[in-house]
């Protein structure tokens, strides 16, 4: 198909921002025209599919409780795949559990009588996640800005609690163990854990994309070609330049800044998922599972075919397990990884299948203090825009509420008729 030399608006980058600005201008009426230059829209979110196992790039998961999700996505037609709310934390040879009260009301008995932490440890954590689910936004982002770790320890929560579950489990989440990330990442965080559900689609994490992209024309989706310059009313891809109005860069945000100078460079926090295949489920649960015992090596661990047994062939099970930074898949790494997975799941796993290791880099953007509103500008001038994650929180709801806002701001710079958020 050949590729048109005139639109309104050209969004470069076919990831969950991109998709989302797609889907505001399209309802719109505006002329758009999204380029992707890879073979796939998605960006960051895909599901590969080997032998029979489906492997998403990395551990993600879907939270109900995103706000900008409900209006793209028929949540109900992704046939979720649910976790159970909370933990489980290794520690000291035993496994605790710790769920989500407001989530598992009957949990409240088990989770108040848990090892991990003391008994005001884990009534301050409810009382500060019950806080975050319950205050309206505007009051949590206008709360003092620190880092996560200083909030935590605001909330009154001990050393041994911190170390011991949110460490592992929040250095998971923000690919931070240092937890320097913002307390209004965390606060949102925790608010989004307390009211939604958690869960992948049976199809895998890649079909969030596709549902995102359903309604949209195919032939305004051009993907392979790679785009080689932005310049105020002009974007020049392989396949030749397009003339627009305005232009939205919702690629990744180190590619962002390479197409555009005047964007700083983000930093970004690396993750490493390993996936294992084997022929028992180590535990029977689809829980999280986290190491309370400090060694800092698997932040966290799943059985992803607990939850949702579509990821693994007929009679396996699917592990993943997460290490933050980038672990090159060596079988140094692999022998060190399995080690600490049979100490956590306290099971053999000398016999398990390594299926593949998914190294990423570029995971998340670091969200340090300050993060203000979590709003980032998203007009750069001469009808550029940009969005992305990196200009909203760390996660799918950042990707998404960023395209949907960055699309208002074309709206209204060009005069068209801007939906309400």
């Amino acid at each position: 198909m050949s590729q048109p030399v005139e639109t309104d608006v050209v969004i470069v980058g076919g990831g969950l921002a991109g998709l989302a600005a797609a889907r505001r201008l399209d309802r719109s009426g505006v002329d758009w025209l999204l380029v992707e230059g890879s073979d796939r829209l998605g960006g960051r979110v895909a599901t590969d599919v080997v032998d029979g196992w489906r492997l998403d790039r990395g551990f993600q998961v879907l939270n109900t409780a995103y706000p900008r999700l409900p209006a793209l996505v028929d949540i109900d037609a992704l046939d979720m795949r649910w976790f159970t709310p909370g933990v489980l934390v290794r520690r000291a040879g035993k496994l605790h559990r710790l769920e989500n009260p407001l989530r598992e009301p009957l949990s409240v008995a088990q989770t108040v009588g848990s090892g991990v932490g003391t008994l005001a440890d884990r009534l301050r954590f409810a009382a500060l996640a019950t806080k975050c689910a319950t205050m309206p936004v505007s009051r949590l982002l206008a709360a003092p800005e620190t880092t996560t770790q200083v909030a935590l320890r605001r909330a009154g929560l001990s050393h041994r609690m911190i170390e011991e579950v949110l460490r592992p489990f929040l250095s998971g989440v923000f690919a931070d163990r240092s937890l320097d990330t913002s307390s209004h990442v965390l606060a949102m965080v925790l608010r989004s854990f307390a009211r939604g559900r958690i869960g992948v689609p049976a199809a895998g994490m890649g079909a969030l994309p596709g549902a995102v992209a359903g309604p949209l024309p195919y032939p305004q989706l051009l993907v392979g070609a790679r785009t080689l310059s932005i310049e105020p009313g002009r974007v020049v891809t392989q396949g030749g330049e397009i003339r627009c109005r305005a232009v939205v860069v919702a690629t990744d945000p180190v590619t962002a800044a390479a197409l555009l100078p005047a964007l700083p460079t983000p930093d970004m926090h690396g993750l490493t998922t390993f996936y294992f295949g084997a022929d028992h489920a180590p535990i029977g649960d689809p829980v999280l599972l986290v190491d309370g015992d400090r060694r800092e090596i698997v932040a966290n661990t799943v059985v992803m075919s607990n939850a949702a047994p579509e990821y693994a062939p007929p009679g396996k099970s699917l592990v993943a397990a997460s290490v933050v930074g980038v672990s090159a898949p060596s079988g140094a790494s692999e022998s060190v990884v399995r080690v600490e997975l049979s100490r956590l799941y306290g099971v053999p796993t000398d016999d398990w299948d390594l299926i593949e290791v998914y190294s990423i880099p570029q995971a998340l953007p670091v969200a340090g203090v300050p993060q203000g509103n979590l709003r980032k500008p998203v007009a750069l001038g001469d009808n550029i825009f940009v969005a992305g994650d990196h200009r909203d929180s760390p996660s799918i709801q950042g990707a998404l509420a960023s395209g949907w806002r960055t699309a208002g701001a074309v709206l209204n710079t060009l005069g068209a008729r801007a939906l309400s958020a």
